[in-house]
């Protein structure tokens, strides 16, 4: 794969990584999560912990304003010699990021059609210092929802579906533009349902009352600011400024959910890469130096609260 085309890869696959998240928060109130990535053939891992909490408002029959803050701890474990000879590792393995949103949805008038806005402010960073300008990321989201999977119909439909169209906007390196969102979900027969899109697509079985089997593709990924920026040397000698780093994967694979109480739940997905790519980049968004892109296997579990 040439380098032009790999760089139009992920930086696509990259675009729809913040949409997922800003769509999801506006359903979930909180979530506590861990992943864990053992890098395939290398010495080098990635573990992240995740948290978030949502604080809904109503302030009309079906509007809503919600509040959230989410936070991100990021590690990257770089042992690989060819990582080792490159650059410095110190203070570059420990990311961290913390973001407010602030969202409203509602429905149009005599209309079961749904809208949503969110905006967000984002810190990430190795923080090596104090906060600095280029930590900062800004976004914005807004979706349309068509719901019809009868939660809230006298005469649901025979096969509950749902339907959300959307655009999100970022300041992240790269990306100044706004992007889609597209997610339609099925019940196609009793205990089994679908859902197709970007950044995620699955198929669920409820194989026993409030536990549930999938089998998905999906985006996972982060973006952080590096402070004091970096001196890489490359094989061929010649030596390269790093402002930031990025991490792009394709997760495939299968999950466990257990709905233990009544909007409470705990899951457990696993799988195997299909894309991964953890990148140091220039002011340009140009690669740099490539810290690993080999397939590994990965683990990721929590508890969410849904609404």
């Amino acid at each position: 794969m040439n380098l032009k085309y790999k760089l139009s890869l992920v930086l696509l696959l990259a675009t729809f990584i913040i949409p997922s998240i800003t769509y999801a928060q506006l359903t979930d109130l909180a979530r506590v999560e861990y992943t864990y990535f053992p890098q395939g053939d290398s010495e080098n891992s990635f573990k992240r912990f995740r948290a978030f909490v949502n604080v809904p408002l109503k302030v009309s029959e079906d509007g809503y304003i919600v509040t959230g803050f989410e936070y991100r701890n990021f590690f990257l474990k770089l042992q690989d010699p060819e990582v080792l000879a490159a650059f410095d590792k110190t203070d570059l393995e420990h990311y961290q990021s913390f973001t407010f949103s602030l969202g409203y949805t509602d429905k149009f008038k005599d209309s079961d059609l749904r809208y949503a806005l969110q905006g967000e402010v984002k810190a990430a960073s190795n923080f090596r210092t104090s906060l600095e300008s280029e930590d900062i990321i800004f976004g914005g989201s807004g979706y349309l929802i068509w719901d019809r999977t009868g939660d809230n119909e006298k005469n649901p439909p025979e096969k509950p579906w749902r339907l959300v169209l959307g655009l999100n906007y970022s300041t992240t390196a790269g990306r100044p533009f706004p992007l889609p969102f597209v997610n339609y979900y099925r019940e196609f027969a009793p205990k089994w349902s679908f859902g197709l899109g970007v950044p995620k697509s699955n198929v669920k079985w409820e194989f026993v009352k409030d536990m549930e089997l999938q089998g998905f593709v999906t985006l996972d990924g982060f973006f952080a600011n590096i402070q004091e920026d970096i001196t890489v040397t490359l094989p061929d000698g010649r030596q390269k400024i790093a402002e930031n780093v990025g991490f792009t994967t394709v997760l495939s694979g299968i999950g466990y959910e257990w709905e233990f109480a009544d909007h409470f739940l705990f899951y457990v997905y696993g799988g195997y890469t299909l894309v991964n790519d953890i990148r140091l980049r220039d002011t340009n968004d140009d690669d740099v130096f490539t810290i690993n892109d080999t397939a590994s296997y990965y683990t990721r579990g929590g508890i969410k609260v849904k609404i």
